[in-house]
C-alpha cells in the first residue's frame, strides 16, 4: 500500500471517526475548554490543548514506528508488516459497527490500554484545573494517552510501516483528522454534541468508517492474490 494512500486512510479514519472522538474525548474536551482560565485567550488556548494531544500521538507513532523498525530489521520478511495492516482494519471495522451502535466489540478493546491511563491520570489531576499556558499544553499531552480504539487501529498502522520518522507521520496525519471534530468541540460542545449522538448520524459515520475498512481489507487479499 502506497504511504499517501495510508495517510490519506489514516486521515479519514481520524475524521470519520468524529463520532467516536465526541463520545471519548468530548466530555474532556468540554470540561478541559470551561476550565480555561478567563484571562487568556480561550481560542489560542484550546489550539494549545489540542496541540499537545497531537504531540503525543507523534511520540506514539515514533515509538511504535521505531519498534517496528527493530523487529523489520531482525527480518526483513513481510508478513509482520502484513498482519498488522490487517488487524489495524480489522479494529477498524469494529469501530465503524460501534458508532453505528451495531457492536460493542471496540470498548472492549480499548480497555488494554486502561493500565498506562490510571498510572497517568494523577500528573492530569495535578494540572487542573488549568492556570497556565504550559500547563494547558500539559494537559492536551496527557489527554493524548486516553485509551482509544482510533488510536489503536492508527498505531498499528504506525508499527507496520516499520520506520520511526513514517510512524511519526501516520500519527500525525492520524491526529490531522481528528482536529476538526474536537476543535469545534472545545468551541460548540453542547450544539455539537447533539449532532453527533443523532441515530442517523453515528449510523452513517459508522457504515462509513466500517466500509472504509472492508475496502482496505478487500484491497489487500485482491492484491495478495
Amino acid at each position: 500500500m502506497s504511504s499517501d494512500i495510508t495517510f490519506f486512510t489514516l486521515f479519514l479514519i481520524g475524521f470519520f471517526g468524529g463520532g467516536h472522538c465526541v463520545g471519548m474525548c468530548g466530555g474532556l474536551s468540554s470540561a478541559f475548554a470551561l476550565q480555561l482560565p478567563p484571562h487568556i485567550n480561550r481560542f489560542w488556548l484550546i489550539l494549545l490543548l489540542n496541540s499537545g494531544r497531537i504531540s503525543s500521538y507523534v511520540l506514539i507513532g515514533f515509538l511504535v514506528g521505531l519498534l517496528g523498525q527493530i523487529g523489520i530489521s531482525l527480518d526483513q520478511t513481510r508478513w509482520l508488516q502484513n498482519g498488522l495492516f490487517v488487524a489495524a482494519n480489522l479494529l477498524l471495522l469494529l469501530i465503524g459497527l460501534y458508532l453505528a451502535g451495531l457492536s460493542a466489540w471496540a470498548v472492549k478493546v480499548e480497555t488494554i490500554g486502561r493500565p498506562i491511563w490510571k498510572k497517568l491520570n494523577p500528573l492530569l489531576n495535578k494540572l487542573l484545573p488549568i492556570r497556565s499556558i504550559p500547563a494547558c499544553f500539559g494537559v492536551g499531552m496527557l489527554w493524548g494517552w486516553l485509551p482509544c480504539g482510533l488510536v489503536y487501529s492508527a498505531s498499528l498502522y504506525a508499527l507496520g510501516s516499520g520506520s520511526a520518522w513514517r510512524g511519526s507521520l501516520y500519527m500525525l496525519a492520524f491526529a490531522l483528522g481528528t482536529l476538526p471534530n474536537l476543535l469545534a468541540m472545545g468551541f460548540f460542545a453542547a450544539q455539537l454534541k447533539s449532532l453527533l449522538q443523532r441515530r442517523p448520524v453515528r449510523l452513517a459515520a459508522g457504515l462509513m468508517v466500517a466500509a472504509w475498512a472492508l475496502w482496505q481489507l478487500f484491497r489487500f487479499f485482491q492484491t495478495a492474490h
